[in-house]
């Protein structure tokens, strides 16, 4: 059987369905581009999976810093990037630094790469 004798199933569009229920509007494009471009680095990735596989709990630095063949000052900034970032949080107790994901950006970019169209959402806020 040749290409030319396959039947179509459905219609043309049937194994495009669509993820979102509308376009990214330039503000939400930017904000979820900035966590994009944090996660892109490998340290920043092991970083944010750290933290995030403790849901509801908060990760002291003094924790993450020996998972790393890296300098303390290293390991802040990349912290920082994920902070500023929106994907983590954080907050000073005396000398040490304690972090939490703020689980709500990762199910923003999880729903942008979905391609499923299990469940559409809107991204823009």
């Amino acid at each position: 059987m040749s290409k030319q004798d396959l039947p179509i199933i459905g219609s043309a569009n049937a194994c495009c369905v669509p993820t979102l229920t509308s376009p990214l509007d330039h503000g939400a494009a930017t904000e979820l581009a900035a966590a994009f471009k944090a996660l892109a680095d490998p340290v920043r990735l092991r970083l944010l999976s750290l933290i995030a596989s403790r849901p509801g709990e908060e990760v002291c630095v003094c924790e993450l810093t020996p998972q790393f063949d890296l300098s303390q000052p290293t390991i802040s900034h990349h912290l920082k990037v994920l902070r500023e970032a929106g994907l983590i949080d954080s907050e000073r107790r005396g000398t040490w630094v304690f972090y939490w994901a703020i689980p709500e950006v990762p199910q923003r970019l999880s729903a942008i790469l979905s391609t499923t169209g299990a469940e559409p959402v809107t991204v823009a806020e």
